[in-house]
């Protein structure tokens, strides 16, 4: 099956889903053998890894080069976090383009405008950008894809930015309207509240996704009585290596040593399994000579 078909049937399952985040080829590997169905290639991630910040800095021909990676190392979809699309729609067609081309399942564009600011940092001072303008931007995305399964998913900043529940419910219809496949509703509040009001109104009338990074603490139960179709997991991967890489250079900078860490971290050996070393020492008994060529004879 086609990763484009996997995460259209993930996204219109009839049972609560899930997408893990990751930011580069060995995050994504570990992922899907993690069990999970999907990764969201994550925007604050990707760019952390970089060093850089989470309002484009990176370019998006930088972003795609990681995205290729990701995508080479599993078989399970990818939806990526494309920001706001990277400009207008040219933009934004232009890279559904490319994302298919490298075998992504689908994009996220969000209705701030670019250069965007990630929605955690002073998010009521980010303007959205006119509705109008956001569904031509997908219409035009839509327009582009190859593929008919491919995703377009509208990323409502409504609740970020600060506006009320009408806004919100307004923006999310124009957005089905366009074309968009699913509709990802965000909220920074440490409760579920904005978002069950949201749903109840929404009444199931197109796929939803979320992002509970700061609602972290309600149950999982309570997504699935609102109707909520699919969960990501927004940026845990990171924020665990950055603990995890934090916590072991600290210690081996105090000790000068090795030794309190070799037990607590990843064996060697599990990083060629990774790598599937494996394969490329069965190729080589495969595809090269058993023994090296004699030099050539000197006079």
């Amino acid at each position: 099956m086609k990763k484009t078909t996997k995460l259209k049937n993930l996204l219109n399952s009839q049972q609560l889903e899930f997408l893990m985040e990751a930011h580069n080829g060995l995050s994504a590997k570990i992922v899907e053998e993690a069990g999970f169905k999907g990764i969201w290639a994550s925007g604050l991630s990707i760019s952390a890894s970089m060093g850089l910040r989470d309002n484009n800095e990176a370019s998006w021909t930088q972003v795609v080069d990681i995205l290729e990676f990701m995508s080479d190392a599993t078989t399970i979809p990818i939806l990526v976090d494309g920001d706001t699309g990277y400009g207008n729609f040219n933009n934004a067609r232009r890279l559904v383009k490319k994302l298919e081309q490298i075998g992504i399942a689908g994009v996220c564009i969000e209705d701030k405008l670019f250069p965007k600011t990630n929605s955690f940092i002073n998010g009521t001072a980010q303007p959205l950008a006119p509705i109008e303008e956001f569904c031509g931007k997908i219409k035009a995305m839509k327009d582009t894809q190859m593929d008919d399964d491919f995703i377009v998913v509208a990323r409502v900043e409504a609740f970020i930015a600060g506006w009320g529940i009408k806004e919100v419910l307004a923006r999310a219809e124009a957005y089905r309207q366009a074309g968009a496949d699913a509709i990802l509703i965000h909220s920074k509040n440490s409760d579920f509240e904005q978002i069950a009001d949201f749903m109840k109104e929404w009444n199931r009338r197109h796929p939803v996704l979320i992002v509970p990074t700061m609602y972290y603490s309600t149950p999982t139960s309570e997504f699935v009585k609102s109707g909520v179709n699919a969960v990501i997991w927004a940026n845990h991967n990171l924020r665990a290596s950055i603990t995890a890489m934090q916590n072991v250079s600290k210690q081996i900078q105090k000790d000068g040593s090795l030794h309190q860490v070799e037990n607590s971290i990843a064996n060697v050996n599990e990083i060629f399994r990774l790598q599937n070393a494996k394969e490329l020492q069965i190729a080589e008994m495969k595809y090269l000579p058993l023994t090296n060529p004699s030099p050539p004879e000197t006079e």
